[in-house]
């Protein structure tokens, strides 16, 4: 494994094999609700310190297909002001984009001072789909770790806070998912030839991830990786990474008050303030 400045520092490795997928879930919609909403109100609060200390965070999900990736974000966006997210989803790259260093097209997609961008999908498909499928050669996709350490590291040297999430479940989680989506009409549209493909290569794709989680979790951009099995515990674990990852260091208060304008508007609107 590289070392060295920007190589990988974390000590412990994450195996998905290990991963607790009987991990406590909330035990009614009730509870699960409330502490839902709990989140996404201080997810806010968060987002508005962002907002006006033009702060950036950069939130990358990957995962196994139905993993809930798009559930988990939905979550995460709810409270959110529009103003101040985008979400990329990430699929194969356009034309205008292909025969470019692959990190070209992330570039573009990079938040701006007080705004937080959410990647659904990123440029770890470089040393995951390209490297299963073949679309990147072993040459490539092992530079590429380099690569994506040195870009994270210029992000997160340049202020940004970068939170980066997996999405894990189980063979047999997913093969009840792929089975709700063929029998659902309104899911239908989200199983692809794609899915099923890449479901044949399941070990590779694990070996792919587990390698992935080994070159690049690193103390300024770590990995984590989240118990999906329970579509209620993973969507408040989300939450609960995001706004501590988000929050650290982070003094989380209302903005200062303009006092003229303050003074003015209480003139305006005859009220005392």
């Amino acid at each position: 494994m590289p070392k060295g400045e920007n190589g990988p520092k974390k000590t412990g490795k994450i195996r998905l094999s290990k991963l607790d997928m009987d991990a406590a879930r909330l035990a009614d919609k009730a509870s699960y609700e409330k502490r839902l909403k709990a989140l996404q109100t201080e997810l806010l609060r968060i987002q508005q310190t962002y907002w006006h200390e033009k702060r950036r965070a950069i939130i990358v999900f990957e995962g196994w297909d139905a993993g809930g990736k798009g559930g988990a974000i939905r979550r995460l966006t709810e409270p959110l002001d529009p103003r101040g997210f985008h979400v990329w989803p990430i699929s194969a790259p356009r034309p205008d984009e292909q025969g470019r260093h692959y990190l070209y097209r992330f570039w573009k997609r990079l938040p701006t001072p007080g705004g937080i961008a959410i990647f659904d999908r990123s440029w770890y498909g470089r040393v995951l789909v390209e490297r299963v499928e073949g679309f990147a050669d072993k040459e490539q996709w092992k530079r590429a770790y380099g690569e994506i350490r040195d870009f994270e590291k210029m992000l997160t040297d340049d202020g940004a806070r970068v939170v980066k999430l997996f999405l894990h479940i189980s063979k047999d989680e997913q093969l009840k998912r792929f089975q709700e989506r063929l029998t659902n009409p309104y899911k239908r549209w989200k199983l692809t030839a794609e899915d099923l493909r890449n479901r044949e290569k399941w070990d590779d794709y694990e070996a792919a991830v587990e390698d992935m989680f080994d070159e690049t979790s690193t103390d300024n951009a770590p990995w984590t990786a989240v118990a999906g099995n329970a579509k209620w515990y993973a969507r408040t674990r989300v939450l609960e990474i995001v706004t501590e990852a988000l929050a650290k260091d982070v003094t989380v208060a209302p903005p200062p008050v303009d006092e003229a304008m303050l003074k003015a508007a209480a003139e305006v609107l005859g009220v005392e303030v």
